[in-house]
């Protein structure tokens, strides 16, 4: 198959989207697809350019048997709702030629991935002119996001851009997403089952996977292996709802025996730090190398996963994987019956969101009950195994793929 993917997101970005469609290209290309992908400079979650590349320059290079295109765009200093408009604004129009000299290339499927949705209509414009089959894959629900979280307002406004997105979503032979729950959105966005598909996120269990307490983050912390560490690891955003962490370790402070360890970067990065001075529980550190993941998850006697409530089920954090995989506990704000909830069953504890004090009552139940950790450990490791390991999942995707491309009309 020839495969053309599109998206802002893209290795060697290190969470979220683009390390998912990183790994999903490199798998592709080494089942002996020819892959392309159209996509922008890392920059997330940093918000700024990676190191050896530019945000104002086109560049194209090849990773792993990977062709890749990157085209400018604006990246805000402090990403607000109308700057994150612009910022995607920037890359869909400068990504428009790109995804029109594909056209010669003749793919045999274009898969635009989301966020952004702004990339959609040009995807599929490029598909037509090429006779492609089109897919578009949701990692987010941006839009019902932007209004649901106040980055967008209400009104008229959300009427028209919601029939906008139905109409798209129509328009594509594929539409997959990552959970039961999203699934369900499609449904009521009017996308026919016959043309949804499930596409978990993955985890390599190989690579993630259980370790034992001697960690050389403990060490360079100054953490002692009895210590109990509460770890959250990822994009420091305002979906995340970070901010019940740090009170938290504000209200256990006095208990000496449990640090909590904020790994990562994003838009709320400073204003979290700002929150949590004077806080001696609360260490912080800098995303981590690939190649240090593992050992980072392991640093977790328990893992911290926060949502925002009008963020439920409209995003799956794609962290939670790794989490797993390394048969630690989860402690979560989530709903009952969101699929994050469902997925927990056994593995974690559930708190409804923005409840301070049952999540640190939560948090330091499971910091005194190590039979209880690592019972869950043992079936967090086990859903990842059985539910989320990489080769099965995209395998099956693959799949789907040739089920597509094959199918007529």
């Amino acid at each position: 198959m020839k495969i053309l993917i599109y998206g802002t997101n893209y290795f060697p970005e290190l969470t979220g989207v683009g390390k998912y469609t990183g790994e999903m290209a490199e798998w592709l290309a080494s089942r002996g697809h020819r892959v392309r992908v159209i996509t922008a400079p890392p920059y997330y979650p940093d918000w700024q350019v990676a190191k050896g590349y530019a945000a104002g320059r086109y560049g194209k290079e090849r990773i792993s048997n990977v062709s890749v295109w990157r085209c400018p765009l604006w990246i805000p200093g402090k990403p607000t709702g109308l700057k994150r408009l612009l910022h995607l604004a920037t890359f869909t129009i400068s990504s428009f030629p790109v995804v029109m000299l594909q056209v010669a290339w003749s793919p045999d499927l274009i898969m635009a991935i989301e966020p952004p949705f702004s990339c959609v209509p040009q995807a599929w414009l490029a598909a037509k002119l090429c006779n492609a089959k089109t897919w578009l894959h949701i990692q987010d629900f941006e839009i019902d996001a932007a209004f649901e979280l106040g980055l967008l307002t209400q009104g008229g406004i959300k009427r028209s851009i919601t029939a906008i997105e139905r109409w798209w979503l129509r328009r594509f032979d594929r539409v997959s997403t990552i959970s039961p729950r999203m699934i369900d959105r499609l449904d009521n966005k009017g996308v026919t089952k016959s043309r949804q598909v499930l596409f978990p996120n993955w985890v390599d269990t190989s690579q993630i996977h259980p370790l034992g307490r001697k960690n050389a983050y403990r060490k360079k912390l100054g953490i002692p292996d009895h210590g109990i560490v509460a770890l959250y690891s990822g994009n420091m955003g305002q979906k995340q709802g970070l901010e019940i962490v740090i009170e938290a370790a504000r209200r256990l402070q006095g208990d000496k025996n449990l640090w909590f360890v904020l790994c990562g970067q994003g838009a709320s990065y400073q204003y979290l730090r700002d929150m949590a001075k004077g806080l001696s529980n609360v260490h912080w550190m800098p995303l981590q190398p690939v190649e240090r993941l593992n050992e980072l998850l392991n640093l977790a006697d328990i893992h911290l996963l926060p949502q925002r409530a009008d963020a439920a089920d409209l995003v799956m954090p794609s962290k939670l994987t790794g989490m797993l995989a390394s048969g630690r506990p989860v402690l979560a704000t989530a709903h009952e019956k969101t699929q994050i909830a469902r997925v927990l069953k056994g593995s974690g504890v559930i708190v409804r969101p923005g409840d301070i004090e049952k999540f640190a009552l939560a948090l330091k139940g499971l910091a005194n009950d190590p039979a209880a950790r690592d019972e869950m450990g043992k079936v967090a490791r086990r859903y990842a195994v059985e539910h989320l390991e990489r080769s099965v999942v995209l395998s099956r995707f693959e799949g789907e793929l040739l089920n597509c491309i094959e199918q007529e009309g």
